[in-house]
């Protein structure tokens, strides 16, 4: 058995166990990890958090994950989202020119203070509602977008259950209170995942530190920025009611953690835990690259087919992330699905990876095919059917 191996399956069933012990947890305690692994995470002075391992989107700590929350700006992910995807689908382009409606205009909060009657761009948009936090901005790229904020709105609601955001709903774009306005620390991790993962172009926007427009210069309210050099995102949110929040991403190494805090008492506050939580992290675990995207696993046999060998492995590359220096005991199973019989598409699902503790499966991940095998000849087929007999 593989180091590799054991050290995936100990970790998915660690992971497992302090998520569920996790979401027991009392406010204003500490979560911590199962007494027999000698790991505690540190207390944080927040409503609720979530810290996740990006590569393996294995969660290392949370407290009250599921826990409706107000996400005041944090909303702004969704927003920028959408807008991101409209300019993939090429509805509208960076350059284009904005007429500010009177709406966006009077919004109320935080400001990139566009005016009416003077065109913005849409990239200038982005930057002051990422950066800045402009409510204005937001709102005006929703309009662009959907031509109404109640239009864009309903396509945030969709996008939150496409991306499996079963606790979260959005009354307007950029965050303001509202009842039904709410999200969860999970959710809003996986919205924050879900932004880095399909749209890594545009990453590099969520790490400046200031942004000048009509002659006012504004900082980025992240204030890690300044602070450890490997946080290059994401957003912060604030009102009365919600609390000081901040969702940080950083990068050391190959890793990348993800940090959801919300409900803090003060802009300092959330720095602060943030950072405790992210070093925390990054001192307590270790991530592995087990197997990359595209690599050969496995050769199977193929029958009907131009090709008789097909080569498997994985669609994505394959991390774990575990406690340092942790190696226990467990059990993989490698299943293929047999016979292979063209024509086999690229991607196809050729087998599973199964790993189990104590008899309970507690990962498994698709082997597909990375070969596209369309049917072969008469006489191949012909051949391979009396060896599929025989077989």
């Amino acid at each position: 058995m593989s180091n590799a191996f054991r050290i995936m399956a100990l970790a998915a069933t660690l992971i497992s166990t302090v998520s569920a012990y996790a979401d027991t947890v009392a406010p204003a305690l500490p979560t911590t990890t199962p007494s027999n692994t000698n790991l505690v995470a540190p207390y944080v002075a927040a409503k609720a958090y979530y810290l996740e391992e990006i590569e393996s989107h294995q969660l290392l700590a949370t407290l009250n994950p599921d826990d409706r929350v107000e996400p005041a700006s944090l909303t702004k992910l969704m927003t920028a989202y959408l807008v991101f995807e409209a300019l993939r689908n090429h509805k509208i382009n960076l350059n284009q020119s904005v007429n500010v409606s009177e709406h966006a205009w009077r919004a109320p909060g935080s400001r990139m203070f566009i005016e009416p009657n003077k065109p913005v761009s849409v990239d200038e948009l982005i930057h002051g509602m990422i950066i800045q936090s402009g409510n204005d901005a937001t709102i005006a790229l929703a309009e662009t977008v959907a031509g109404s904020e109640d239009a864009f709105v309903s396509r945030m609601n969709a996008t939150a259950s496409r991306l499996g955001l079963s606790n979260t709903h959005f009354v307007n774009a950029a965050g303001l209170p509202d009842p039904q306005h709410y999200s969860t620390a999970r959710d809003l991790a996986k919205l924050a995942s879900s932004l880095m993962n399909d749209f890594p172009e545009y990453s590099s926007v969520f790490s400046i530190k200031e942004y000048r427009y009509n002659n006012i210069t504004q900082p980025n309210r992240n204030r890690l920025l300044w602070i450890d050099p490997s946080v290059d995102g994401l957003k912060t949110g604030h009102t009365e009611s919600a609390g000081y929040c901040l969702i940080s991403s950083a990068k050391r190494g190959q890793r990348r953690i993800l940090s959801v805090v919300l409900g803090t008492n003060s802009d300092k506050a959330r720095t602060s835990e943030s950072q405790k939580l992210l070093n925390w992290g990054f001192q307590t675990f270790e991530s592995t690259l087990l197997f990359k995207q595209g690599s050969p696993v496995k050769i199977l046999t193929a029958y009907k087919g131009s090709l008789h060998e097909v080569h498997a492995g994985f669609n994505h590359d394959v991390w774990i992330t575990h406690p340092a220096g942790d190696s226990s005991h467990f059990h993989e199973i490698l299943t293929t699905f047999q016979p292979i019989v063209a024509p086999v598409l690229q991607g196809q699902p050729v087998g599973k990876l199964e790993i189990t503790y104590n008899g309970k499966t507690i990962e498994s991940v698709p082997l597909v095919s990375l070969d596209a095998i369309p049917l072969g000849n008469a006489f191949t087929r012909a051949w391979d059917s009396i060896r599929l007999m025989i077989k």
